[in-house]
């Protein structure tokens, strides 16, 4: 297949890359490197399959059927935004834009295409959930206007454009909600408590954990998450498609029973320390997965104890225990 994947430099959209390349699909990337890495893009400048555009997809995606030997589009795969409170609060504005106007310009591209759309919205629009564990149909609890809002409501928005062009123009589209997800490639500083704690661990600092660390979160080793991505797209056209999909692990865990895996990875005799709850953090996450499982056939396969030893070591490798962990900043879903 042809497919273009808007955010290809982030830390998803490097591994959705990856895959789709390995799959033999040809790529043509999109970032304008806000949150994405550069770095990324350089893993795959030489494979013959891939290209890369450098736009902001907020003022239009400058994709030209004619400059790529005339291939029309199978796929457009909508991955681009900061996802990492310290970036989606650095970038509000821009953060709200390609929720909004960026979404559009994806769903413009896959119309003009005939292309299927697949949005990655985000277990961030459940917000502090009432409903536990979260099914697909639980309409959330967001708080329209917090410090997260700018995150939030872009993501419901995008998926509510979403199913307006499915609805009005027959779009073909299916939409994620992606979980806690960590695993190699992620930025040092990107605030999430997966890399904050792995750089604290690794640079022989206390573990700081936020409020009581009660609040839970379910972590979902990424390339669980590109497989359940890739069998979405994989589904032939139907009715049931067209949902809200969550995929993210089950299995749940507290933020300071979190700390303490990260701890006896790296160095048992580390301090954990508390500091105050950010505004708006939620207090529980955990996915109802039952819709995955029974129309993509999906289930996690990467358990945390074996996914954070490989991020871990990923992180050794790169010199990440010399960066600053982000500060005071509270968990984001992905």
């Amino acid at each position: 297949m042809n497919v273009l994947l808007t955010g290809s430099a982030g830390f998803v959209g490097s591994h959705l890359t990856e895959r789709l390349l390995a799959d033999g699909h040809t790529v043509t990337g999109v970032d304008n490197y806000i949150s994405g890495q550069p770095g990324n893009t350089a893993l795959f400048v030489d494979h013959p399959n891939f290209k890369f555009i450098q736009a902001d997809v907020s003022e239009g995606i400058p994709y030209k059927a004619a400059a790529f030997d005339g291939q029309t589009l199978d796929f457009v795969l909508h991955f681009a935004s900061p996802a990492s409170p310290p970036h989606y609060q650095q970038f509000p504005i821009e953060t709200l834009m390609v929720g909004a106007q960026g979404t559009q310009h994806a769903l413009e591209l896959a119309h003009a295409h005939g292309a299927t759309f697949l949005l990655a919205s985000t277990s961030e629009v459940y917000g502090d959930p009432q409903v536990h564990p979260q099914p697909e149909s639980y309409w959330g609890h967001v708080n329209p206007n917090g410090l997260r809002s700018c995150y939030d409501e872009a993501k419901r928005y995008a998926e509510a454009i979403t199913f307006a062009y499915h609805r009005r123009h027959g779009v073909d589209t299916r939409v994620i909600r992606i979980f806690n997800t960590y695993g190699p490639r992620m930025r040092p500083d990107d605030g999430r408590v997966v890399t904050n704690l792995i750089v604290q661990a690794l640079a022989g600092r206390p573990l700081t954990v936020y409020g009581d660390g009660a609040q839970t979160r379910s972590f979902q080793y990424v390339t669980d998450l590109v497989d359940g991505t890739v069998a979405l797209m994989d589904q032939p056209e139907s009715g049931a498609v067209h949902a809200p999909v969550n995929l993210g692990n089950p299995d749940e865990y507290t933020i300071l029973e979190f700390a303490q895996v990260i701890r006896e990875l790296i160095d048992p005799d580390l301090e954990i320390i508390h500091e105050a709850l950010p505004a708006d953090d939620p207090r529980q996450r955990k996915p109802d997965i039952s819709r995955a499982r029974g129309l993509l056939g999906w289930s996690p396969q990467v358990g945390l104890r074996a996914g954070l030893t490989r991020t871990v070591e990923s992180f050794r490798q790169s010199g990440s225990a010399a960066a600053e962990p982000a500060e005071r900043t509270p968990v984001t879903a992905e």
